[in-house]
């Protein structure tokens, strides 16, 4: 079934009165040879999938076998089309249409490219990476947006594991530019390659993660700092508005623009990071932070849920991440403007 928010669309799924939507097809298409993508799981990472591969000018179909899980993807692509427009990922002004099917074969049999985006539970994902990889065409790349799971590990259950590996993206998807690409063990090479073409011809960072590891890079960084993080509320240190005070407004801000190792050159001046080290050596400073989380009891999941809730101020989740998205669509132009001539 052929439904969406977009313009009327002729037999070939194409715009009647848009040819602009072509010429966006031309350039991934003709970048990286693909067409077809199937969005396995349109929750919150495929849906949002789904509208940067639609932003890209390619045939888009979903799957997912939970009620209203149409209906609630379909909003979520509207939702996420006035950011996409903004960054220049597309000038389609509403988003075309996107099959959408419940069954998980029909979906993935003719795609070119396959985004696996089911939750994160092991047993699920390897169930349904064995059955992508069973019905889909040799060639086809399957992608899983695992934020931790290893992908020798995925590719474990598959006949085909040299086109598995991991496109790990960042919430909001079509917002954040970074894709962590992360190959198993029995990866091969042209798949790598295809993926650094394909995330980057969608307007993507990716990441060439080298060795897999748990968690990948970008989030153990972030594990570090969220076990603090609860440390800090059960300990009674801070409130969760005060944590997130203290990061917004002090190393947040510069975390932005260079991340924790320039910002560690920067620490010594003209005579970088060696003088950084040398005046503020890590290894002699007493241990404040903790290497685990601390139990969650049920005070303190009460407290921290109480605490955000209050934090969010009368305001739906819904006008929140829209507050959100205008600022990192204004931070990412931002960057970028500033950074141009060295990127």
């Amino acid at each position: 079934m052929i439904s969406g928010p977009g313009p009327s669309m002729n037999a070939s799924g194409r715009d009647q009165n848009d040819r602009r939507l072509t010429a966006a097809d031309s350039s991934v298409q003709e970048l990286t040879g693909v067409r077809r993508v199937a969005v396995v799981g349109a929750g919150l990472i495929g849906a949002r999938w789904a509208a940067q591969f639609l932003a890209g000018g390619l045939d888009v179909v979903a799957t997912d076998s939970a009620p209203g899980a149409e209906q609630r993807m379909l909003a979520d692509i509207a939702a996420a089309w006035p950011a996409l427009l903004r960054l220049g990922r597309t000038d389609v002004p509403r988003p075309p249409a996107v099959t959408f099917t419940a069954h998980l074969r029909e979906a993935v049999a003719q795609a070119d490219w396959v985004q696996e985006s089911v939750p994160d539970d092991t047993r699920l994902k390897l169930e349904v990476m064995r059955r992508i990889d069973e019905v889909t065409k040799p060639r086809t790349i399957i992608a899983s947006s695992t934020s931790g799971i290893l992908p020798t590990l995925l590719q474990s259950v598959c006949v085909h594991p040299a086109r598995v590996l991991v496109g790990h993206p960042f919430n909001p998807v079509h917002i954040l530019p970074l894709v962590e690409v992360v190959p198993g063990k029995e990866t091969a090479q042209c798949t790598v390659d295809r993926a650094m073409a394909f995330y980057s011809a969608l307007g993507k960072r990716p990441l060439h993660v080298r060795t897999e590891a748990p968690g990948f890079i970008a989030n153990r960084l972030q594990e570090a700092l969220c076990r603090e993080f609860f440390h800090l509320v059960r300990d009674g240190i801070c409130t969760t508005a005060e944590l997130d005070e203290a990061m917004v407004h002090g190393p947040g801000l510069r975390l932005a623009l260079f991340g924790p190792a320039f910002v560690y050159r920067l620490g010594g001046g003209r005579n970088g990071l060696v003088a950084t080290l040398s005046q503020f050596n890590p290894t002699a400073i007493e241990d404040w932070s903790h290497n685990v989380y601390p139990p969650l009891t049920d005070e303190l999941v009460e407290a921290l849920d109480a605490q955000t809730a209050a934090q969010a101020k009368g305001r739906s989740v819904e006008e929140w991440e829209a507050l959100r998205d205008e600022f990192l669509v204004r931070l990412i132009q931002l960057r970028e403007h500033m950074l141009r001539e060295d990127e």
